[in-house]
């Protein structure tokens, strides 16, 4: 409710700057202009987004998915306990993490729900909850292929040459998003 009012406050300021800049054109214009780049913009990257959704559900069908829980599960059990007593939660956990290594966080939302889902106890968020929303925010990307396909979409010649700039930074945020729930979930526990 409040992004509402945020929003309707910014729209009114812009319709107000420029009416008293008497630049009214040049807004419709420049709205016009927006709307037709957006659109533009979702046609192209629905074409990325579809082929490497399609390739996630490949993988789940062909058991890849699978396979990648068993080669997780060191890192699971300890960021996730939950995961020894429940494999569903694993395969769920496993699915997100490595939808979102490939930089599809369309792709991994449903993954990452399901998994919401079975570590949601008592309708409150436990520590486990905490650290998979830290990890899907800021997730740890090896190949951004949504950033890629809009690079590629708005006409970057080699949308992949930030893939260094996107490993230290996602490696970063990760594992201090990760620290400050480890850190806060202790201090939380002592009050």
């Amino acid at each position: 409710m409040l992004m509402t009012w945020i929003w309707c406050g910014l729209v009114l300021c812009a319709i107000g700057a420029a009416m008293y800049n008497g630049t009214g054109a040049e807004l419709s214009a420049a709205v016009a202009t927006g709307a037709q780049a957006g659109v533009q913009l979702a046609i192209s990257m629905a074409g990325a987004i579809c082929l490497w959704s399609g390739v996630g559900r490949l993988l789940e069908k062909i058991g890849a998915t699978a396979w990648l829980s068993k080669l997780l599960r060191p890192v699971l059990h300890r960021v996730f306990p939950s995961t020894r007593e429940n494999p569903a939660l694993a395969g769920h956990l496993s699915g997100n993490i490595c939808a979102n290594l490939l930089g599809l966080g369309n792709a991994a939302t449903p993954m990452g729900i399901r998994a919401a889902r079975e570590l949601a106890k008592n309708d409150s968020a436990n520590d486990e909850l905490c650290r998979l929303i830290v990890l899907n925010t800021a997730s740890i990307q090896l190949i951004p292929a949504n950033v890629a396909a809009v690079r590629a979409a708005l006409g970057c010649r080699s949308p992949f040459d930030i893939l260094p700039a996107v490993w230290v930074t996602s490696l970063c945020s990760a594992g201090l998003g990760l620290c400050a729930a480890w850190v806060l979930g202790r201090v939380w526990k002592r009050d």
